[in-house]
């Protein structure tokens, strides 16, 4: 059985909030579709590398996350190249960005 899908705003917020709890820098860069736009969440560290998580889902329709910029993290540039020639693709987007020294989700994620 899938899990419900929440409307992706409330779903965004919700991330921002989780993750801003401990203190870390965590906002909304760019707003996409309410109802049904897809979220990319840049996580960055101190010296500006980030890697790119997209939400996916699991064989079984539950909600995941993937290491879409891949396995090695990228700069500054990089990361905001990967993010345009996303948003070009999908303008529904939302883009958020939290800090994460380790690049790992500071909510609670099942990553594949």
């Amino acid at each position: 059985m899938t899990a419900p899908r929440l409307k992706t705003d409330i779903l965004a917020r919700a991330l921002v909030r989780e993750s801003a709890r401990d203190g870390r820098s965590a906002m909304v860069l760019r707003k996409g579709d309410a109802d049904a736009g897809g979220i990319l969440v840049v996580l960055v560290n101190r010296a500006g590398d980030g890697v790119v998580l997209s939400q996916t889902r699991t064989p079984d329709g539950d909600p995941a996350w993937i290491r879409a910029s891949g396995p090695t993290p990228l700069n500054a540039q990089d990361v905001q190249a990967y993010t345009d020639r996303q948003l070009k693709y999908d303008p529904d987007l939302w883009v958020l960005e939290m800090e994460s020294d380790d690049f790992s989700p500071p909510f609670q994620a099942m990553l594949l």
